[in-house]
C-alpha cells in the first residue's frame, strides 16, 4: 500500500529543494513522477516549483476546486506515475487532502506533500492541517531562527520591518515578507 507523506516546516528549511531531489531521483531510474503547485503560488511564475538554490521544475496547476485525485488519475492514465509530489502543501483544501489518500489507497500511487504548517499569525493552514491529521508520515525538516534555534514560526513583516499582526491568511511572497524563527522570538515580536 502505498503512503501519503506530509514534510513540513517553516520557511527556508529546504521543501522545494527536497522535492526536487526526490523527483530527480526517481525520474533517474526510469520512473515517471507528477510534480503540482496550488494555483495560488505565482511567485516564480504558475506551474514552477524553484528552490531558493536555484533548481526548478515545471509543474502542473491545481485549482482550489480541483478534484486532485481525478487531475492525478487522468495523468497516470496517460503515463504511468511512480510518485506524486506537490509544493506548497498548505495551501490544499480538506477535501484535496482527503483526495491525496485515495490516490495512496486506490491508485497506488506514494504522494509526498510539502508544506508550511503554520502561517504568520501562528494559525495552521487548512491544508497543513488536514495533512497532518491524515497522513501515514510525518517528517520535520529544520529552519533555523536568527539566533540558532529550531525555527518552527513564521513572521510576516511590513515594509517598515515591523511584525504584521493582521491580515489575510496568504499573501505570497519570500525572504521578502516572511522570517523563519523559533516560538520564543515569534511571541516577543508578535505578541508584544
Amino acid at each position: 500500500m502505498s503512503k501519503l507523506y506530509f514534510y513540513y516546516s517553516s520557511m527556508n528549511a529546504g521543501k522545494s529543494t527536497s522535492l526536487l531531489q526526490s523527483s530527480y531521483n526517481y525520474r533517474e531510474r526510469g520512473m515517471n513522477t507528477l510534480v503540482l503547485s496550488p494555483m495560488v503560488d505565482d511567485r516564480d511564475g504558475r506551474g514552477v516549483v524553484a528552490s531558493r538554490i536555484g533548481l526548478k521544475t515545471e509543474a502542473t496547476v491545481i485549482r482550489p476546486d480541483d478534484n486532485v485525485y481525478e487531475v492525478i488519475e487522468r495523468h497516470h492514465g496517460n503515463q504511468y506515475l511512480s510518485c506524486v509530489l506537490i509544493d506548497e502543501a498548505q495551501f490544499l483544501k480538506r477535501e484535496q487532502v482527503f483526495q491525496l489518500g485515495e490516490v495512496c489507497d486506490r491508485l497506488n500511487i506514494p504522494v509526498l506533500a510539502y508544506g508550511i504548517r503554520t502561517d504568520f499569525q501562528g494559525e495552521p493552514f487548512e491544508g497543513s492541517k488536514y495533512l497532518l491529521a491524515w497522513a501515514d508520515n510525518l517528517k520535520e525538516l529544520k529552519a533555523i531562527c536568527h539566533c540558532g534555534r529550531k525555527a518552527t514560526m513564521v513572521i510576516r513583516r511590513d515594509a517598515s520591518g515591523k511584525a504584521v499582526k493582521e491580515g489575510a491568511q496568504i499573501e505570497i511572497g519570500g525572504n521578502d515578507l516572511y522570517e523563519s524563527t523559533c516560538r520564543l522570538h515569534f511571541k516577543e515580536e508578535y505578541f508584544a
